[in-house]
C-alpha cells in the first residue's frame, strides 16, 4: 500500500474517532462536568483508532493522536465554557498548541512510509504480551497515552475555564518555553534526518543538539507540557498542588520507558552508542564530556 493510500486511510479513520468523540460530547447523556465530558468523548475516538488499529493490524494508526487531540480538546472547552475569543491568555495557548501540533503532526506525515511499516516498540509489546496482546495493545498502545494526553492538557481547561486574572510574566515565561520546545524538538529531528541520510553503518548521532543531550527532541516535548502547566498555573495559582501531574507523567514515560526502549535498541543496532552514553548527557542539554 502506498504512502497516499495509506494516509487517505488514516485520515478517514480519524475523522470517524473525532466524529464520534464530537456526537457524543454534543449530544450524549453528559457527565455534570465539563472536562469530564471531554474526557469520555476522548475516549470514544480512542476506541474508533484502536478499531483501525485493530482491523489494519497496525497500532501506527494512533501515532498522529498524540498531537491531533489536544487542540481540539481546547475548542471543545472554550466552546462548552464559553471563553471570549478576546481572551488573551487563551490566545496565546492556542497559538503554542496550534504551532506544536502542526510541527508535530508535519513530522509523522514526513516520516511515515505508509501503512506496511509499524513503530517497532508495537509489535514488540504485543509479542511480549503473548494471549494478552489484545489488552496490551488497547491499553498500554492506545488508552494510556490518550490518558496521559489528556492529563497533560487539563491546563488548558483551568486557563479557558478561569479566565479572571489578566496576563503577567508567567504568561509571558509559559510562551517562550512553548515556543522554544517547539523549535527544539523542530532543530533535532531535522539534525537527525540529515544525519540519518549520511550515516555510516554503526554509525551513532551525536553531532548539533544530540551532542549536548542523547534525546533533545524528547526534552523538547516535555518542555512543552511544561509550558501549558505554567499556563494553567498563571490562570489559577491555587491549582499549583496539580497543576504539573501531566508533565510529571510524561517525564515519567520518558524516563522509565521511552528512553530506555530506545538506549537499548541503539546498542544492539549501533556498539558505538556506548561511547555516546558515557559523553553525552541522557536527557537536559548539556556539555558533553570529554572521551575516557
Amino acid at each position: 500500500m502506498s504512502k497516499t493510500q495509506s494516509m487517505i486511510r488514516v485520515g478517514i479513520a480519524y475523522v470517524c474517532a473525532v466524529g464520534a468523540g464530537a456526537a457524543w460530547f454534543v449530544w450524549g447523556p453528559g457527565t455534570g462536568h465539563l472536562w469530564a465530558d471531554a474526557l469520555v468523548a476522548d475516549l470514544i475516538a480512542t476506541v474508533v483508532i484502536f478499531v483501525a488499529s485493530r482491523i489494519h493490524r497496525n497500532s501506527s494508526f494512533y501515532d498522529a493522536y498524540w498531537s491531533v487531540i489536544p487542540p481540539l480538546l481546547m475548542l471543545a472547552w472554550s466552546m462548552g465554557s464559553g471563553t471570549p475569543v478576546s481572551d488573551s491568555r487563551a490566545l496565546l495557548v492556542a497559538v503554542v498548541m496550534l504551532v506544536w501540533a502542526v510541527r508535530l503532526t508535519g513530522n509523522w506525515i514526513y516520516a511515515f512510509p505508509g501503512l506496511h511499516h509499524e513503530d517497532w516498540r508495537y509489535p514488540m509489546l504485543r509479542d511480549q504480551a503473548g494471549k494478552a496482546e489484545f489488552v496490551v495493545d488497547l491499553f498500554a498502545i492506545h488508552v494510556i497515552p490518550t490518558l496521559q494526553v489528556f492529563l497533560g492538557s487539563l491546563p488548558v481547561y483551568v486557563v479557558v475555564t478561569r479566565t479572571e486574572r489578566g496576563l503577567g510574566w508567567l504568561d509571558v515565561v509559559a510562551t517562550v518555553v512553548g515556543l522554544g520546545a517547539v523549535a527544539l524538538s523542530f532543530a533535532a529531528d531535522l539534525q537527525m534526518y540529515r544525519f540519518a541520510r549520511v550515516r555510516q553503518p554503526g554509525q551513532a548521532m551525536d553531532r548539533g543538539l544530540w551532542a549536548w543531550s542523547r534525546h533533545p527532541n524528547y526534552f523538547g516535548e516535555l518542555s512543552f507540557w511544561i509550558s501549558l502547566a505554567l499556563f494553567g498555573l498563571a490562570a489559577d495559582p491555587a491549582t499549583w498542588w496539580w497543576i504539573f501531574a501531566g508533565s510529571l507523567a510524561m517525564y515519567l514515560m520518558f524516563q522509565l520507558a521511552s528512553i530506555p526502549m530506545m538506549e537499548k535498541r541503539s546498542l544492539e543496532r549501533r556498539p558505538s552508542y556506548q561511547d555516546v552514553i558515557e559523553r553525552v548527557s541522557r536527557f537536559v542539554p548539556w556539555p558533553p564530556r570529554s572521551a575516557g
